[in-house]
């Protein structure tokens, strides 16, 4: 199979760990007969530093002829420190989503058995966890209409029967696939916007009898994440509550730095871990990129190569469960950023002969 996948490094750790997903989407290429052909973009803060645009015209140009494109993080202290700027990296980001029709934010939380000492919950209940929150991505707040006076400012929040139903209709049918159980979260006690997606997505639930579906406001789910997480299945929500709902989840498994995420359109989609670009990490080599190489998973699934996904998502757990983890996720200082890939690309390359327990307890590559 031939691909075209975009590279979008991006800011701080974005171009190290994007570096490592590379690695492993050459590795599979290389085991299963591939093909994969990268072009680079720039996005974000080093977009604005070279051309004064956080996204442009090429770099949408590149998403748009990629069969999908992986995308690492975004945002630099110099923008986010100064509230005056009136350029900043974000809105690469949000254009991107708008651009290019990527309405719907996929986000898997899953606990791994190994790390669960890493949970600031208790592991009884923590064991076990396994969701994915859907969040609607090109709507909403973020990009309703905004104006501010010297004193006063507002944002507006709208949705439309559409941009909800498209989103809902993915949402069930994971679900279908799945437990069999879809959450949505809104606040239609209060908000007119909330009581619009409860209408339309309880009506959409007759097309879909054998989900159940459970309505639950935001403040309690935020609650009811921390007291009972494995309660959820499928989450459904709007762009806010799902932006902050799925950071919420994501230290559940005890790192954001393993959660990739996946933002789908009719006609393309990116791939990106949830973690943002942690500058203060730049170049040092301890930033965790299994996030970005489960994001290479998802990628993966989205091409329709299922057994490559699964090779990489064995991996991965293979990594986790012999201690080839950086440093967050490590009692002691943890292996670099590129001894973990390459731990991750021997496995796929050699399976359970990728290396002896002393190569692992010392970092070491089997690849000759």
């Amino acid at each position: 199979m031939k691909k075209k996948i975009g590279v979008l490094p991006g800011d701080g750790i974005g171009p190290e760990v994007v570096a490592e997903g590379i690695k492993v989407l050459d590795a599979i290429a290389s085991r299963f007969g591939h093909k994969f052909t990268y072009e680079y973009a720039l996005v974000g803060a080093a977009a604005i530093d070279e051309t004064g645009n956080p996204l442009p015209d090429e770099t949408l140009a590149v998403c748009k002829r990629s069969d999908a494109f992986l995308f690492g993080a975004i945002g630099h202290p110099k923008y986010d420190n100064d509230p005056s700027a009136k350029v900043r990296p974000e809105q690469g980001l949000l254009k991107l989503r708008k651009e290019l029709g990527l309405f719907a934010n996929i986000r898997p939380v899953t606990a791994y058995d190994s790390l669960l000492h890493m949970s600031p919950l208790k592991v009884d209940r923590v064991m076990g966890v396994d969701f994915v929150v859907y969040r609607e991505l090109t709507g909403g707040i973020y990009f309703g209409e905004k104006g501010r006076t010297e004193d006063t400012a507002y944002d507006h929040c709208t949705y439309s029967y559409a941009e909800i139903e498209r989103i809902a209709h993915l949402a069930f049918k994971a679900a279908q696939n799945r437990k069999k159980k879809l959450t949505l979260i809104d606040k239609a006690n209060v908000l007119e916007t909330s009581r619009l997606w409860r209408e339309k997505v309880t009506a959409m639930a007759k097309e879909y009898p054998d989900v159940t579906l459970d309505c639950m406001f935001v403040d309690n789910a935020a609650m009811q994440m921390i007291q009972n997480p494995k309660q959820f299945d499928v989450v459904l929500t709007e762009n806010m509550f799902g932006d902050i709902i799925s950071d919420e989840a994501s230290v559940i498994g005890g790192s954001m730095g393993l959660l990739p995420s996946a933002s789908v359109g009719n006609k393309t989609a990116m791939f990106e871990p949830i973690h943002g670009s942690y500058p203060q990490a730049t170049d040092q080599n301890i930033a965790n990129p299994i996030a970005t190489i489960l994001s290479v998973a998802m990628l993966l699934d989205h091409l329709n190569l299922i057994d490559e996904a699964i090779e990489v998502r064995q991996a991965v757990n293979a990594s986790l469960h012999n201690g080839m983890v950086t440093q967050d996720l490590s009692k002691g200082q943890g292996f670099g950023t590129d001894r973990v890939g390459d731990f991750i690309v021997n496995h796929i390359l050699d399976g359970e002969a990728s290396g002896s327990q002393n190569n692992i307890q010392v970092g070491l590559s089997t690849i000759i």
